[in-house]
């Protein structure tokens, strides 16, 4: 555990910089240009509007917690993923947990084929929206057809004040394999980096933040040879290999796919600015499964096509800025 001297007593001194994957966040009406049949009243998940009121106010207060313990403001921006449409993440921000704190978003339909989408929620009283857009990740199946899949969303606007840049992602999973769909998470990873050289063209000196759910750890190649090159630093590769933490179980295993990460000038502790501080999964007590054989690990909504009624099968992480005093 963290001694409590090594953060400052003022909470206003604190930001909150948020990840989650919360896990399809389908709204139970049917979507007839995407696959979202399953989750649907009379679909094979049986996903009703109850269910899904259930979930959207779970998640509204896993959200508004996040940072809370050192923070004056729950997160100043979190990035998402499995949300399926502007509906969605409408209702989720007018949760009673995040109503009173006015939070905006930013969302647009991806391509992929079960209409799952990312999205970024931003606090009003500290993070000035200014622009967003959306980058596809060109994939090929097989047989030559194209793979549709998430886009990537940049979104950029004033954190207290300072220009940033936010890049939110969500790449292909390993359900094919791990080895077998290892090329198609180097390509999200290289998309991603035309981005950051885009951004670099017009500003040298960026501030970027890139978060998302990468369907592999910060010690795999997509994410460490080909998206964290010398310019960034990824603080939750010290906490896969330090403290042996981790977002998701699979056959037994922990995971760290869920990360957020800083360029290099995050680090420097400069007079009035903000830096990076300190990094953390949020895998409090209440958000795991409390007996069985998976045990300790998230309590999610479904476990195969059986109903749970929990959160997400992933902990969200965040990440501590601290101002130069």
């Amino acid at each position: 555990m963290l001694s409590s001297f090594l953060f400052p007593q003022k909470k206003e001194e604190i930001t909150t910089i948020a990840f989650y994957n919360v896990e399809n966040l389908f709204h139970p009406s049917n979507d007839y240009k995407t696959k979202d049949d399953a989750f649907t009243p009379f679909g094979k998940m049986k996903w009703t509007l109850k269910r899904y009121k259930t979930k959207i106010k779970k998640l509204g207060t896993v959200i508004s917690k996040l940072g809370m313990n050192r923070s004056k403001y729950p997160p100043a921006i979190v990035g998402l993923v499995e949300v399926e449409n502007t509906k969605a993440v409408k209702d989720l921000v007018n949760t009673s947990d995040l109503k009173k704190h006015q939070y905006g978003f930013v969302h647009y339909d991806s391509p992929d084929e079960r209409g799952i989408d990312v999205a970024l929620l931003y606090n009003k009283k500290v993070f000035e929206y200014v622009a967003s857009e959306t980058y596809p990740v060109f994939l090929k199946r097989d047989n030559g057809d194209r793979d549709y899949t998430r886009d990537i969303l940049k979104v950029s606007g004033n954190l207290h004040g300072e220009l940033v840049y936010i890049l939110v992602n969500h790449w292909s999973s390993r359900r094919e394999g791990t080895l077998k769909t290892e090329k198609k998470r180097i390509t999200a990873a290289k998309t991603a980096k035309n981005i950051i050289e885009r951004i670099k063209e017009h500003n040298a000196n960026a501030k970027i933040i890139i978060m998302g759910d990468f369907n592999d750890d910060p010690t795999s190649k997509s994410v460490k040879e080909y998206l964290v090159a010398k310019d960034f630093h990824n603080p939750m590769e010290s906490l896969l290999d330090s403290e042996k933490k981790g977002t998701l179980t699979y056959n037994g295993k922990w995971n760290l796919f869920d990360q957020i990460i800083f360029s290099n000038n995050f680090l420097e502790k400069k007079e009035g600015k903000w830096y990076f501080y300190y990094a953390e999964v949020f895998n409090k007590k209440w958000l795991k499964i409390y007996r069985g054989k998976l045990k300790g690990s998230p309590f999610r909504t479904y476990i195969g096509k059986w109903y749970q009624g929990g959160f997400s099968d992933h902990f969200p992480v965040y990440a501590f800025l601290k101002k130069k005093g």
